[in-house]
């Protein structure tokens, strides 16, 4: 039996991946300075390699060859190495032949994620879960989503899960926009997970949530070019290998759009429901729609609709402006017959407080915009117990006679 190493430093780690040959077997890819600021939490290692953005897609055997040799290390209890883009002016593009890339030979195909569960016939609610495996501790899971992003999903996100928390609930985060992660800041939480007897995450905490996020993990301005599946996995690690404990709810900040990560993540999780966040102009609600029809493809319940920079009142004079239009949210749901939620207003204290790491319904407790973000928290939480007593509802007893 190999002799166990207690200790796993970063030294060690270097000298493994010094065995790593670099693109085109041009040098190792310490040498190269291709590897990241290393981070071990108890006996799991995490670190990035800086590839050129234009060779990203050829650089995942490289990737996966530097995962492989520290997994091998005695006393690691796993990985997570991701491909970050080559910074402007990085010192790499020089001993990297940037000669044409070869044609790959054909790969087999990978492995299909796991199917959804086969649709159910209509007006059958309670199957919309059937076929996903939910969260130990966890008893509800929401997703805050967008069609598109710069809607201020992120911002909502955080002060409906703060709402929620302030009207009794237990609450964690999910920061599941991989590409561009902002739970970090909008909580104000610095600093690196640690593990629990090396094997799960211990979620960081701050305003009495309990909060995953990538951002914990990589540095704030490190870009991200991860493909679907590497997105998945890191997105499956946050949710489930995660000691989240015993809470009443979990929101998801979904990452803006509807692309694959989002369509999977809707499909394998057990979401108890979706809010959908707007602003009231034609184009956003385009995308919203996107959204919208996204979730209902896969049964997941709408939960409702907000309207995000609905409204902006002159802090001088009082008078209000509609610089995005107004109640085009509310029209849209009421047009598709789901919930709206509520107006939240174009407030620029909602903005500095956000950019500050202390929102607002933590900040200004009493304050108007709270007062807002509460009563929808309110509301998504009925919408919650609704859906939940519609699928119970559906449940056919069976009665012996």
């Amino acid at each position: 039996m190999p002799a166990v190493q207690e200790n796993v430093t970063k030294e060690i780690v270097i000298e493994r991946l010094k065995t790593v040959n670099g693109p085109d077997f041009t040098g190792n890819i310490v040498d190269l300075g291709m590897v990241s600021e290393i981070f071990i939490a108890d006996a799991k290692v995490f670190f990035s390699i800086t590839v050129p953005a234009a060779r990203a897609q050829e650089m995942e055997p490289l990737r996966a060859a530097a995962e492989r040799v520290v997994k091998a290390i005695p006393g690691v209890a796993g990985a997570v190495v991701a491909l970050t883009a080559e910074k402007k002016g990085g010192g790499m593009e020089a001993p990297v032949p940037q000669r044409p890339a070869p044609r790959p030979a054909p790969r087999p195909t990978p492995a299909a994620a796991p199917a959804a569960a086969p649709r159910p016939a209509p007006h059958a609610p309670a199957s919309h879960s059937q076929g996903k495996r939910g969260v130990p501790g966890i008893e509800a899971i929401i997703a805050v989503a967008s069609g598109k992003g710069g809607v201020g999903k992120s911002t909502t996100a955080v002060n409906i899960a703060l709402g929620l928390a302030a009207n009794g609930l237990r609450v964690g985060v999910l920061d599941a926009d991989i590409y561009g992660p902002s739970m970090p800041r909008l909580l104000n939480i610095h600093g690196r997970p640690q593990t629990v007897d090396g094997k799960v995450l211990k979620p960081m905490e701050n305003y009495g949530l309990k909060v995953m996020s990538m951002g914990f993990l990589v540095d704030e301005e490190t870009p991200m070019i991860w493909r679907g599946p590497m997105v998945m996995s890191a997105l499956t690690q946050m949710l489930r290998e995660v000691e989240w404990g015993p809470l009443d709810v979990l929101v998801v900040d979904m990452p803006p759009g509807t692309g694959d990560a989002q369509l999977t993540m809707a499909q394998q999780v057990p979401l108890a429901g979706a809010v959908i966040v707007s602003t009231p102009q034609d184009l956003a609600l385009i995308d919203a729609r996107k959204g919208l029809n996204m979730f209902k493809k896969v049964d997941v319940p709408l939960l409702g609709i907000v309207e995000n920079m609905s409204y902006f009142l002159a802090p001088d004079t009082g008078k209000r402006y509609d610089i995005f239009g107004h109640g085009g949210a509310r029209r849209e749901a009421e047009r598709l017959g789901v919930t709206f939620l509520g107006e939240v207003p174009l407030e620029m204290g909602i903005r500095e407080s956000s950019d500050a790491g202390t929102p607002v319904v933590v900040s200004k407790p009493d304050g108007a915009e709270a007062k807002i973000y509460r009563d929808i928290a309110s509301k998504v939480w009925g919408r919650v117990n609704e859906e939940r007593g519609a699928a119970e509802a559906a449940v056919p007893s069976i009665v012996f006679e």
